[in-house]
């Protein structure tokens, strides 16, 4: 209850805040290393750390949260971390999804189905169409997710449409690809201390704030989120412009 207040409080001190947070989730093998635990256990604390993660930012009133959770090139792993991981997901879609629906969390899948074994994919259909019509926080969930593949994907698309190349827009464009109804991220936020995009979100994260913390996946918590939203309420955002001459006198 303490830091539910807490929470509250914070939320309306930090202005502004994001619209579209995504994550990167990084950090669970190195988690479990640290504690001599087999590399799934890490992905296995990692995945118990979203429902957290998902309320702590349903907090602050954001409206979008991607989590970066198995990009295209994850399938190069050894087999059995791979079907771990498909183990997992499978077990937090059956754990989660009708907690998430009575919370009014719409769910939705961004990246390719068509590799996941086809009891996985009844799954994540059951769980997008049951959470389609929900009206509060929009959770995305990248799974065999590649920045680049989404953008093959989108041309291939366009020219099956037969679209006349005049016609091709940045906004056409972006309507072609896997968020097509959700809006580019305002803030993207990587775990474990790495400083790099990962293929992620590659197109659409042109203009994103962009943070990165030591801490490792599965211990980002609330307190974390709170540092990473006071970052960004920092930031100045001009999208390749500059500050008004008044804006300019008085920073």
């Amino acid at each position: 209850m303490a830091e539910t207040k807490t929470a509250a409080l914070s939320a309306k001190r930090i202005f502004p805040l994001p619209n579209h947070v995504a994550i990167i989730m990084d950090g669970n093998g190195r988690w479990a290393a640290k504690r001599g635990l087999p590399r799934l256990l890490g992905h296995r604390a990692g995945t118990d750390n979203v429902h957290q993660v998902v309320e702590g930012f349903d907090r602050y009133h954001v409206k979008y949260l991607t989590l970066y959770a198995f990009s295209t090139e994850n399938w190069r792993r050894p087999g059995i971390e791979v079907s771990g991981l498909l183990r997992i997901l499978a077990g937090m879609i059956d754990r989660e999804t009708k907690a998430l629906h009575k919370k009014n969390v719409r769910l939705s899948h961004l990246g390719r189905l068509d590799e996941l074994p086809p009891e996985l994919q009844g799954k994540v259909h059951k769980a997008l169409e049951l959470t389609k019509s929900n009206t509060g926080m929009t959770l995305s969930i990248a799974f065999d997710y590649g920045g680049r593949a989404e953008i093959l994907d989108a041309v291939r698309r366009i020219i099956k449409d037969r679209v006349l190349s005049e016609d091709i827009t940045e906004s056409l464009f972006s309507s072609y690809l896997y968020t097509a109804d959700v809006p580019e991220p305002d803030l993207i936020i990587r775990t474990g201390g790495e400083m790099r995009v990962s293929n992620f979100l590659i197109w659409q994260s042109a203009y994103s704030e962009f943070y990165s913390t030591p801490t490792l996946w599965p211990d980002f918590d609330e307190k974390e989120i709170e540092k990473a939203l006071v970052a960004y309420s920092r930031r100045e955002r001009r999208f390749g412009g500059l500050k008004a001459e008044g804006e300019a006198r008085e920073g």
